[in-house]
């Protein structure tokens, strides 16, 4: 008999890391629109989501690597399977990808990074201002991009659960 869901592992990464990449994201859009006196606070605080991120996303990579997922519906199109499947790893490409280049970003500019205050990360390149700029462009970049990517992993997630019901929404939801 085929496995209908994901592991529990599985299942409580992906709902912490979709909880705490929105979070981020709509951090990230206060803070450049905003020079509130909670400017400063949410800066750190989104640079130290962001290492959590980073370390959440190689957890989850390897738990990903451990199973194998259920599989997808026997009526999916291959080019619709291939987009499934390429667009999770796109997600999980852009997890690694957004957090390293806003610490590459923070490097470049010369700004420790400090996770919760707890230690100071290395930088991950010398300051440099032209660096910078272009490190802020591509970290505003990707960002936006990774936002596009789970507007469309959620609307498949819900086309599959409200309008195909096929149980690919349900794999994800909850446990034998």
């Amino acid at each position: 008999m085929s496995k209908t869901v994901f592991p529990a592992s599985a299942r409580l990464l992906h709902w912490a890391m979709a909880a705490l990449i929105l979070s981020m994201l709509f951090l990230g859009v206060s803070m450049v629109t905003s020079l509130s006196g909670w400017h400063d606070p949410a800066i750190l605080l989104h640079k130290s989501f962001g290492i959590l991120v980073l370390l959440l996303a190689a957890v989850r990579l390897l738990n990903r690597l451990r199973f194998t997922a259920p599989p997808l519906p026997a009526d999916l199109s291959p080019l619709q399977g291939f987009a499934a499947k390429a667009s999770h790893w796109l997600l999980y490409a852009a997890m690694f990808a957004v957090p390293l280049s806003g610490w590459a970003m923070q490097s470049a500019a010369g700004t420790p990074v400090r996770p919760f205050g707890l230690f100071t990360l290395p930088p991950l390149t010398a300051p440099d201002l032209a660096c910078y700029g272009w490190l802020r462009e591509a970290h505003f970049l990707m960002t936006w991009g990774l936002f596009a990517l789970l507007l469309v992993h959620i609307g498949a997630a819900l086309h599959h659960g409200w309008v195909r019901r096929d149980g690919v929404l349900r794999s994800m939801l909850r446990g034998d």
